[in-house]
């Protein structure tokens, strides 16, 4: 349902097929039969939304619901913007072609911190008001969810409403409130009313922040009666029974992630003490391998994708790991398709599982040490030896596997040069094990990607400070220095994206005006080297009377009030700061099918925890 003013200048764009629709397995639906569009915006371009699992299986969610419309919708690239803008045309969803301004609901998915200039862009290019308190109607409902919503407050005053946790049953509850408004004829408030009482759902207006003078919070406390102190987040008990598409939206052009995807766990054990995802999505609950092998078998038939990807926080924690990959060889080697691990563990590879992978299609291998040096090592709880990881590329490279990529961190707390140091010497080590094996296969390529640590809300070093950014720079050229091989390829994060990215990860409701001034002065695409402009993200902070620092490069107290204390995830601040104090004397933790460390995710039911029964996956 292409807009024909839209047809008039695709081909002054890059890659029109961002933004004509029209794809295999979109819905497309009467207005007749529709009670509540539903515009799920992802604020990055089509190729990056597109590979999102968590939009593909809330967009045919919605769309399960015979009075639902839910639309896409990505960020238009620069060219685009620019016709749109030259040419009068809104914001539209792709299946209709129709612009989003008057739809029920507006959904963000919040991935990364730096897209969020691109969700005011996109409500601005909607013709939608950016503050929540200039929506008066009840339509145009800004919701969001997602990794990033968990700490809401840099976008609060943007947002109607935020989905803390899982949305496949959330979701569908807060629809059915808005359905029951509706037919009680009731104002956008009571609605937000109705909405704030379901768990897992907060309403930013519904609450008042105050300061002391230094700049943290003195209170965080509800304005009106009946809404919960704290925020619980929202978890699928039951993954077997959870909902789950048969069949995706094939794209027409090549976007990052260009194959089917298969759920097959969510949560993590391990309890590494940077990872946010780690502690967020406990307790773990897995899907049974019937279910996920009728799960993958559909969406290849549905879809004619030949490599399915089995995704998790870490794959090889799945505990019939080596049951589902023979089950899935029963249909995919006859049908070609190739299984691929995303996230496994230096300590979960195995001979059986390189057998599986390796009978269809051999990629590289992908590990994740994250530090140089087996103190840091254990002073962020990766419980990964040295020795570990280069038994495990000893394995693949006999199994004929010749590329290795390795990720890394630098200015982790704690960290000294010495670990830094260590980065090099343990991808020379696995040069050296590489050049020992009599069956290698042509020339290694091994990677060694180096990011900056970003302290995230909802882990042990939520307290911790983010290194200056001239330290980030003298650490990286350190680590240049060092590498005398010409097998290692170098790479890292830029720091100034780092720092922005703390700013934000921690950042509070003053941050919604730095927000809106970055917006006002064209900043969007962050993420985007091309388009990232440190300088003028300093003249935003320094017209808005912010200190950038005061969110990225302090050290917090943990008696402090932190602007997400108000969201309950489960897992309790004491035990938070029992893995902070374990980090400053390099003491690991066991993973939670070792021992249970009480953490309190069990309060959820269901899934993963110990604490009564070894048997509750």
């Amino acid at each position: 349902m292409i807009n024909k003013k839209i047809e008039e200048f695709l081909l002054k764009v890059q890659k029109p097929g961002r933004y004509i629709g029209q794809e295999l397995n979109s819905s497309v639906k009467d207005l007749e039969d529709i009670r509540i569009r539903f515009a799920f915006c992802f604020p990055d371009v089509y190729e990056v939304g597109m590979s999102h699992l968590g939009m593909k299986i809330l967009y045919s969610l919605l769309n399960e619901e015979d009075d639902i419309w839910c639309e896409r919708v990505f960020a238009p690239w620069v060219d685009m913007q620019t016709q749109m803008e030259k040419n009068d045309i809104k914001l539209y969803g792709l299946e209709s072609g129709e612009p989003i301004t008057d739809f029920d609901f507006i959904g963000f998915t919040l991935q990364y911190e730096l897209s969020f200039t691109n969700i005011l862009n996109m409500l601005n290019l909607a013709g939608i008001p950016l503050y929540s308190s200039q929506r008066h109607e009840l339509k145009q409902i800004v919701v969001a969810g997602g990794p990033c919503s968990y700490n809401p407050e840099p976008l609060a005053d943007f947002i109607d409403i935020f989905v803390m946790g899982e949305g496949e049953e959330v979701l569908l509850e807060l629809m059915d409130a808005y359905r029951e408004s509706k037919n009680l004829d009731e104002t956008k408030n009571d609605f937000l009313l109705r909405a704030s009482k379901i768990e897992g759902i907060y309403v930013p207006k519904f609450y008042n922040v105050s300061y002391n003078e230094d700049g943290t919070i003195r209170s965080f406390m509800p304005n009106v009666e009946g809404v919960p102190t704290r925020i619980k987040k929202r978890i699928i008990k039951d993954l077997n029974k959870c909902y789950y598409p048969d069949k995706f939206v094939v794209p027409l052009i090549d976007v990052v992630h260009n194959r089917a995807v298969s759920e097959i766990f969510r949560g993590c054990i391990r309890g590494c003490r940077f990872c946010q995802a780690g502690f967020i999505y406990r307790p773990t609950r897995e899907k049974d391998v019937e279910t996920i092998n009728k799960q993958s078998y559909d969406l290849c038939q549905r879809t004619g994708y030949d490599e399915i990807s089995l995704s998790s926080l870490s794959s090889s924690d799945y505990t019939k790991i080596n049951e589902l990959l023979c089950k899935l060889s029963d249909w995919s080697n006859e049908d070609r398709v190739s299984i691929s691990l995303p996230s496994l563990r230096v300590d979960g590879f195995s001979k059986e599982i390189t057998s599986k992978l390796k009978s269809v299609r051999k990629s590289g291998l992908t590990f994740a040490p994250e530090a140089g040096s087996q103190r840091l090592r254990d002073a962020i709880n990766k419980n990964v030896t040295e020795q570990e990881l280069i038994d495990t590329c000893k394995m693949a490279f006999e199994d004929g596997w010749n590329s290795v990529k390795l990720y890394f961190m630098i200015g982790l707390p704690t960290e000294e040069y010495s670990d830094i140091e260590g980065i090099i010497n343990l991808a020379n080590k696995i040069i050296g094990t590489y050049k020992q094996c009599p069956s290698r296969v042509g020339r290694l390529r091994i990677s060694v990607s180096v990011s900056s640590f970003v302290p995230k809300a909802f882990t042990p070093f939520q307290w911790e400070s983010q290194d200056t950014i001239d330290k980030i720079k003298e650490k990286q050229n350190f680590l240049k220095g060092i590498n005398k091989s010409r097998n290692i390829l170098l790479n890292w994060h830029d720091p100034y994206t780092s720092f922005l990215e703390a700013v934000f990860a921690r950042g509070d409701r003053r941050l919604c005006k730095v927000l809106y001034k970055a917006f006002e002065m064209g900043i969007k695409f962050d993420s985007w080297t091309e388009c990232f402009n440190f300088d003028k993200w300093l003249e935003v902070f320094n017209q808005c009377e912010i200190n950038p620092h005061f969110y990225a490069n302090r050290k917090r107290n943990i008696n402090e009030i932190l602007p997400w204390d108000h969201i309950d995830i489960g897992v309790r601040k004491e035990y938070f700061i029992g893995e902070l104090k374990k980090s400053l004397y390099s003491i690991t933790s066991p993973n939670c099918r070792e021992r249970c460390l009480h953490c309190g995710a069990s309060c959820f039911g269901g899934g993963v925890c110990f604490e009564k029964s070894k048997s509750k996956i």
